[in-house]
C-alpha cells in the first residue's frame, strides 16, 4: 500500500492563513480582551498541520495575544490598587495602550505575512515554540 499523502498548499493560500491568524486577534473588537486570544488559538488549531508557515504564524500571533492579555491585565489590576494615589489612572492608561498596540500589531502582522515576509511581534513571551 501506498501512503495517503496530501497536496501541497499553494503559497497564496498559505498566505492566506497566516494573514487571517493575525488578523483573528481583532475578534477581540468583539468579545473584549480574551476575544483577541481565541481567534488566534481556532485558526492555529485548525491549519496549524496543514503547512509549517501557518503552524509558525498562528503561533506567533497566539503567542503575542496571550503576552499582551498578561501584561494589560497586569497593568489594570496595578491600576486599579494603586486608583487611590492617583497612579493608578497612568496605569490604566499604560494597560489601554497596550491593548490598543496589540490590534495595530496584528494587523501590521497580517499586511506583512500576506506580502510574504515574516513578522515577530516585540515583548513577545514564547508559550507556544
Amino acid at each position: 500500500m501506498t501512503p495517503i499523502t496530501t497536496p501541497a498548499l499553494p503559497e497564496k493560500e498559505v498566505r492566506l492563513w497566516s494573514m487571517l491568524c493575525h488578523l483573528a486577534a481583532l475578534t477581540g473588537l468583539l468579545i473584549p480582551s480574551f476575544g483577541a486570544v481565541v481567534g488566534p488559538l481556532v485558526f492555529w488549531l485548525v491549519k496549524r498541520n496543514d503547512h509549517p508557515t501557518i503552524d509558525a504564524n498562528g503561533k506567533e500571533a497566539l503567542n503575542f495575544q496571550l503576552s499582551a492579555l498578561i501584561y494589560s491585565w497586569g497593568l489594570g489590576l496595578l491600576g486599579a490598587a494603586t486608583l487611590f494615589i492617583l497612579v493608578g489612572f497612568l496605569f490604566l492608561f499604560c494597560a489601554f495602550v497596550v491593548s490598543l498596540a496589540a490590534l495595530i500589531l496584528a494587523i501590521v502582522a497580517s499586511i506583512k505575512v500576506s506580502n510574504g515576509e515574516t513578522f515577530q511581534y516585540p515583548f513577545t513571551i514564547r508559550f507556544f515554540t
